[in-house]
């Protein structure tokens, strides 16, 4: 740098001094708006620089602002968040309570509504098991519970009762495989053994291949196995396959539709009539009655003899009784039906009394 000043010694001098001078020049000129000419030209020279500072920042600024703006949004949206979980939660624990109190509301109506004696009780645990179909209720014999008993719900029939212990029983439910109950059909009355599949759907075996069950069609429970009172719904009908000797009919199970969570224990059944159209009936038709002649009289009026067997056996009871001095329905001996009786004249109306009644002396 020295060696450059001391070498270019002159053109630096001469440069400082033309600098200079401008200067003063500018300091002294003004310009036409009257402003002195060197303000001029230091505005004009520091206006790109303070727009490039300026414009860094305005840049920094608006950046630290979207980003302190971002981490309250962040903040706001994992707040919301919380709260979303937590009106979540809220609103299936309400769903679960509604839910809960539709099925005691059905359970109760239920049971009002049934002539069977239940007892109300609550799935407290499954077994396990690959194809087991097993689960535990929370009443036992203390309860009164024994094996055998009817499980339902009010849409339909759940299982039975397979062994009891002293606070908890064990129910087999309709979808085991060794699971087996009679049943007959709503409208054409056709009757079956509803058979368990290890899943969700029912299978009504030893149906006749010639009789009819249509598919929508309903099965109730027939009372034959007596365990299940007749009239508790079982299922509708989804698929009817022709077969050699019976109908393969396959039924969902309609006491599984709301879940298992509380049950009824059928502790005394009563059948019930089977809802629904009754068969076809055959059409007839009634004539109308012929008109009696008035010069006849009527048949009923006929006091020749006795009109008919029992008439006749009437009369032979009356005459057998009045042989032996007997009066039925009087406390007393019973005459002898086989003792020989002589054949008097028929008993006037007069010698006879009111129907059942023993002959006046």
């Amino acid at each position: 740098m020295d060696f450059i000043l001391h070498r270019y010694k002159n053109l630096t001098v001469l440069l400082v001094v033309i600098a200079a001078q401008l200067v003063l020049l500018a300091y002294q000129v003004k310009s036409n708006q009257d402003m002195r000419l060197i303000r001029v030209w230091s505005v004009t020279a520091i206006t790109p620089v303070a727009r490039l500072v300026e414009l860094i920042r305005g840049g920094t600024a608006g950046f630290m602002k979207d980003y302190f703006i971002l981490l309250d949004a962040r903040e706001e949206n994992r707040r919301l968040r919380q709260e979303m979980g937590r009106i979540k939660l809220e609103n299936q624990f309400l769903q679960t309570e509604l839910s809960t109190a539709d099925r005691a509301r059905a359970l109760a109506a239920f049971q009002s509504r049934t002539p069977s004696q239940t007892l109300a009780a609550r799935i407290i645990a499954n077994a396990t098991g690959a194809n087991s179909k097993v689960v535990y209720i929370d009443r036992g014999a203390a309860a009164g519970v024994q094996p055998g008993m009817a499980v339902v719900t009010p849409d339909g029939i759940v299982g039975k009762v397979i062994a009891v212990y002293p606070t908890a029983s064990q129910v087999m439910l309709i979808t085991d495989p060794s699971f087996a109950a009679g049943v007959i059909s709503q409208k054409y009355r056709v009757h079956g053994t509803l058979k368990g599949q290890g899943h969700g759907t029912l299978i009504v075996d030893y149906v006749p291949s010639e009789l009819k069950v249509e598919v929508g069609e309903k099965f109730f429970t027939s009372g034959d196995d007596r365990i299940f009172p007749k009239g508790l719904p079982v299922g509708e009908v989804k698929v009817v396959r022709p077969g050699r000797s019976y109908k393969e009919i396959f039924v969902a199970p309609s006491g599984f539709s709301q879940g298992l969570e509380e049950v009824l224990v059928i502790v005394n059944g009563v059948h019930q009539v089977i809802p629904g159209a009754t068969p076809e009936q055959v059409p007839y038709h009634v004539l109308p009655a012929p008109e009696l002649e008035p010069e006849k009289p009527s048949p009923a009026t006929v006091t020749e003899g006795p009109a008919t067997e029992a008439d006749r056996l009437k009369q032979h009871y009356l005459r057998l009784g009045q042989a032996q001095g007997v009066h039925y329905g009087v406390a007393g001996r019973i005459p002898d039906f086989n003792a020989p009786i002589d054949p008097p004249n028929p008993p006037t109306s007069s010698e006879t009394g009111p129907q059942g009644a023993p002959p006046r002396q």
